[in-house]
């Protein structure tokens, strides 16, 4: 039995409306999810502006905040690297007395802090003056957690281009005054799919700005950063 085709013209006149009032409110709604899906990353663009410095103009501040991006081997990825050699810098120029690191470390076999201080030792930071945040599974719990766990107020930010203003804005809604420094990027196929996934996270947090949850883990304040900030007194 031969099915009848269908011509693709006949399916589209099919699918839309046949006023013109049907038309333009198609379209209204249209341009209107438009809209909705591009605001969060509208609202990141907007408090985090005049808050993007370079590792020379960047604002001094006694701490800055170095987020985990995965790891290789066991050693910090490409990207990870640069984050940490970006806040290496800020060490030895004087921006920064203290990096606090803050990434994944859910099991015995992945480890990213503990990465990110054994790279930056061999970068020159000392190992007093470095924190290790174990439970920054996001960037919402490694700023929630940098504020409540450890009492940072004022921090610089370091992070990849992509990335560091969703990292300023969410740090600055969970009351630190930051300020974010972009790492290098490379311009790879990863680059891509992070600048693509931002679209998406940004949405995250949107909804993390407005309701504030708390970080998967939160338990007692640490003395950390306190006591890395009195050895170099």
């Amino acid at each position: 039995m031969r099915l009848p085709r269908l011509r693709l013209s006949s399916i589209h006149r099919r699918l839309l409306p046949r006023t013109r009032a049907g038309q333009r409110r198609a379209v209204q709604a249209v341009m209107l999810l438009c809209v909705m899906a591009l605001l969060p990353a509208t609202w990141t663009f907007t408090v985090t502006d005049g808050r993007l410095r370079t590792v020379a103009d960047v604002p001094r501040a006694d701490v800055a905040v170095v987020f985990g991006a995965g790891l290789w081997n066991g050693e910090p990825s490409m990207y990870l690297a640069n984050r940490l050699d970006a806040a290496a810098k800020l060490y030895r120029e004087g921006r920064v007395k203290v990096v606090l690191v803050t990434g994944d470390n859910s099991s015995h076999y992945y480890d990213e802090p503990h990465a990110m201080r054994h790279y930056l030792t061999h970068k020159g930071v000392p190992d007093a003056r470095i924190v290790s945040d174990y439970a920054g599974f996001d960037t919402w719990d490694s700023c929630t957690r940098a504020k409540a766990i450890f009492g940072v107020d004022r921090a610089i930010l370091v992070s990849q281009g992509f990335h560091i203003r969703r990292a300023v804005a969410l740090c600055q809604e969970a009351g630190i005054d930051s300020y974010g420094v972009s790492a290098v990027d490379h311009q790879d196929a990863l680059w891509y799919y992070g600048t693509t996934r931002e679209l998406f996270a940004a949405h995250k947090a949107a909804v993390d700005a407005l309701f504030e949850p708390e970080p998967h883990f939160l338990g007692p304040k640490e003395l950390g950063v306190e006591r890395a900030l009195a050895s170099g007194r």
